[in-house]
């Protein structure tokens, strides 16, 4: 090969070289967003907010790819797939962490919170923002809490007293302090998907389950369920999260515009969660699909005796400082 030509193929595999360094430097970090739940819920229209917001922010150097209705995963297996590098961000509700940290148990205790203030006092705090670091040492990192609301049971016929519940299936979440709660009034937990309620209920496979409004309302769980308890017993909110390989790998200046546009999407899911749990509520009444059911102070009185001893039981687990400071944020 003469010199000429050996510099020129040279050249060749440099130019290539360089080009192809520069195309990989110029590929956009991609985040995959998986969800159980649907668009129009408070996590999806979140979910669809944090991606509009890197999409304006960060375009060309982050892609969100949001992925609802458990396409592709459920929150049983998000947090595995997110520890492999499957999906970079998830927002599981908090009774999926038990595998991980038994101090978030703490949010599925029933009737600690008496109202979404006492809630979001509790989780600003410093206990509550303690919280969202209990699983870093097993590779995850809470990145803010999203609101759904409070609980309600729903059933097959009338929840006034802690006895109506007496030997009738209830669908929960893979959590024992959820368990716990309806054993307490003699009922029997069954642990479930979330993609399966709707079908469970329709073919009365159990006879209820606790929900949110806005839930109830965007799963139709109403049309397959003649009473709703409006009980307020218990939370459901969720902890987006991350891996923690995949956080501190970023870039100083993406990771620093992520979290800005994750906290302005918290703040914007949260909001449109208080909205619907209003909205959504009178959608079902108005509806007459469902009948709801409103607690005198004597009936909840004997539902919040029937269940407290559940805190207590797991009190060592969570750590009694969590329980102490969520009932002071009532205050």
């Amino acid at each position: 090969m003469t010199k000429h030509k050996l510099l020129l193929v040279s050249l060749i595999v440099a130019v290539a070289f360089v080009a192809s360094a520069t195309v990989s430097m110029a590929a956009p970090i991609v985040i995959k967003f998986s969800h159980v739940v649907a668009e129009n819920t408070p996590k999806g229209q979140m979910a669809n907010k944090f991606k509009q917001l890197v999409d304006e922010r960060l375009a060309g150097k982050v892609v969100v790819e949001v992925f609802p209705n458990s396409q592709l995963f459920g929150d049983n297996k998000v947090l595995v797939a997110m520890l492999l590098g499957d999906v970079q961000m998830a927002a599981p509700s908090l009774s999926k962490f038990k595998k991980y940290t038994k101090s978030l148990q703490v949010y599925d205790l029933p009737f600690l919170f008496k109202d979404m203030n006492a809630v979001e006092k509790f989780q600003q705090g410093p206990l509550g923002q303690k919280l969202l670091m209990a699983t870093k040492s097993k590779g995850l990192i809470g990145l803010g809490y999203l609101h759904n609301g409070l609980k309600q049971l729903s059933a097959s016929s009338p929840l006034r007293v802690p006895a109506d519940a007496a030997h009738k299936k209830f669908r929960i979440m893979s959590s024992d302090v959820l368990a716990a709660q309806f054993e307490a009034v003699d009922a029997l937990p069954i642990k479930k998907p979330f993609s399966e309620v709707f079908t469970l209920l329709q073919t009365k496979a159990i006879d209820g389950q606790e929900n949110t409004w806005s839930n109830i309302y965007s799963k139709k769980f109403y049309e397959v369920q003649p009473y709703i308890t409006e009980s307020n017993h218990g939370l459901l909110d969720y902890l987006v999260i991350t891996s923690t390989e995949f956080w501190t790998g970023l870039p100083d200046g993406i990771r620093t515009e992520l979290k800005k546009a994750l906290d302005e999407a918290i703040i914007f899911g949260n909001k449109v969660a208080a909205e619907k749990a209003i909205d959504d509520r009178q959608k079902i009444i108005d509806s007459k699909r469902s009948e709801v059911i409103e607690l005198t102070p004597a009936q909840r009185q004997l539902w919040v005796d029937a269940m407290k001893p559940v805190w207590k039981q797991f009190s060592k687990e969570i750590g009694q400082e969590y329980i102490d400071a969520a009932i002071k944020a009532n205050n």
